[in-house]
């Protein structure tokens, strides 16, 4: 409360008490003033009343001493209404403003005072001829000799008919006003009235403001500072580095609310930090981890550099071995010549004859595929590519217990690319449903026309009844070197390499897989302008 009343710029408390302090104190002297002002306007309309009642008063008493013209009568009469506290003079002067009878008898004969509303009240100058106001002023307020408000109320006194037809009446029929009646009322009593309604209505707006503004500034205090400062204390020790401090902030407004975010960030900080903390005592068994993953993939990168060095002889060796195949074939079918058709010998040397072509069929297309040429785009005929691929490995003894169903759509699918780089991502399909279905199942290869943003895209889907793939290895089947197959079987190349072949042909492939029940490749690649022509 101290740093409130030090630094009120610094507090929004401070802020608050000021603005709405000076708030109040604007409104209430607006209703003070206000108020008094209502007050002296309802007290001069009631002094005006009872001013008005008088002088007709006086008017009505001096009527029959004036009309039987007994002056002595009404000089007696005016006297004696004078009497009375609070009424200062009566005065009746004629048209011209010459005192004709009065409360004080000094006064009679005398002009009264031109300056006053006795003349003004009707003439626009007081000098000469000068015109009539339109609308006459018939009271007035001044200051008496005692420095007390004056009340002066003016009638006047019309010629009826009962005075120009009385006979002692020396006044014509066409002089429409023959006087004025004056009287001069004290309101001192009133100003009194008014000085102490004042001072009362002054002394209730000031302990009005105080009360208001002590208790405005408590609930302030209360309500907003008290619970900032908390706020406050609490940020600069998480600050400090302590994230067990809870701010005790029990409301459910906005400052509640604050406070129960501000709480929440404290324990995710603490859980930041303890995460954090956990995260450097496990770097090293990270690295460890990361370390021996390297060393996995440079095994991994020796063994697929075997595996190539190994093609290579292997296509060697097959080319090699398809030239005395050529030999068997040529002279089986010499031998089969000499012997008398439908013996025994001649049907050993057919089924000599179609081994040996089995096996140059095999070492033919083995030599097909293996032969490194350089990438050259050209037109792929996807389902020629998926057809030839099929019957290259179909004959292989991997493939033996593997039964191949062709769903082709009518094309021609024609695709631009690199045909012996989409016959590798066949031949990957295929090897890698046979392992997963452990050389035994159906493999199925479907395609089809699809639209993807507007534009056409052959889909080839590879089908196997495998065992599946499971989710948490899902997202890691492209990744170079990643295998579920033990370490003798498999590299974790070939979906890598198939993925990068896709990509490169301007395509996608995703996969659906359900464990038990198999796994889809869906290979999506763009088709040319000849497959519409």
């Amino acid at each position: 409360m101290k740093d409130i009343l030090r630094h009120p710029d610094r507090s929004i408390a401070a802020k608050l008490i000021i603005a709405t302090g000076l708030l109040i104190f604007v409104v209430s002297f607006i209703f003070w003033f206000a108020t008094l002002k209502k007050q002296k306007s309802d007290i001069m309309s009631i002094a005006l009343k009872y001013g008005s009642s008088f002088v007709e008063f006086a008017k009505q008493s001096t009527k029959h001493s004036m009309l039987t013209n007994q002056r002595d009568e009404t000089q007696r009469v005016l006297e004696t209404l004078s009497t009375p506290e609070g009424v200062q003079k009566t005065e009746i002067y004629n048209h011209s403003g010459e005192i004709v009878f009065g409360s004080k008898k000094e006064s009679l004969g005398k002009s009264v005072d031109k300056s006053t509303i006795v003349c003004s009240g009707c003439h626009l100058e007081t000098e000469g001829d000068a015109a009539l106001r339109p609308v006459m002023q018939t009271w007035s307020v001044y200051k008496d000799e005692t420095d007390s408000t004056s009340l002066r109320i003016i009638r006047q006194i019309n010629n009826e008919k009962d005075c120009y037809t009385a006979s002692c009446h020396v006044h014509p029929k066409e002089q429409q006003i023959l006087g004025f009646v004056e009287a001069n009322l004290s309101l001192a009593l009133l100003d009194e009235a008014l000085f102490k309604q004042g001072l009362a209505l002054t002394a209730y707006v000031i302990v009005f403001v105080f009360a208001v503004s002590l208790f405005l500034g408590i609930i302030n205090y209360k309500i907003v500072t008290n619970p900032v400062q908390k706020l406050a204390q609490g940020m600069g020790k998480v600050a400090g580095g302590d994230f067990d401090q809870a701010v005790a902030v029990n409301s459910v407004d906005e400052i509640g609310v604050l406070a129960s975010t501000f709480n929440s960030m404290i324990k995710d900080l603490k859980a930041a930090g303890e995460q954090r903390e956990k995260w450097t005592q496990t770097l090293e068994d990270e690295i460890a981890k990361k370390t021996e993953e390297i060393k996995k993939t440079q095994a991994g990168l020796v063994q697929t550099e075997k595996l190539a060095s190994l093609g290579r002889m292997a296509a060697g060796v097959a080319h090699e071995i398809n030239n005395p195949l050529t030999g068997v074939v040529t002279f089986a079918h010499l031998l089969k010549q000499r012997c008398e058709p439908g013996s025994d010998d001649a049907e050993d040397l057919d089924v000599i004859i179609e081994q040996a072509e089995r096996c140059a069929k095999i070492i033919k297309n083995l030599l097909t595929f293996a032969r490194a040429t350089p990438a050259e785009k050209g037109h792929i005929n996807v389902n020629n590519v998926v057809t030839r691929t099929m019957q290259l490995v179909k004959n292989q003894e991997k493939f033996h217990n593997v039964k191949f169903h062709l769903d082709l759509d009518d094309g021609p699918f024609i695709s631009n690319g690199d045909g012996t780089q989409f016959q590798q991502i066949c031949l990957n399909m295929f090897l890698n449903a046979a392992d997963a279905m452990k050389l035994r199942g159906d493999i199925t290869v479907k395609s089809h026309q699809v639209e993807e943003d507007s534009k056409p895209f052959v889909e080839i889907v590879f089908a196997d009844t495998g065992s599946g793939i499971k989710e948490e290895d899902m997202a890691k089947l492209f990744e170079p070197f990643f295998t579920t197959k033990p370490v003798d079987k498999g590299t974790g190349l070939g979906l890598s390499i198939t993925h990068g072949i896709v990509k490169h042909l301007g395509g996608n492939i995703r996969i659906e897989s359900t464990l038990g029940k198999g796994t889809s490749f869906f290979v999506r690649l763009p088709l040319t302008e000849l497959t519409h022509e």
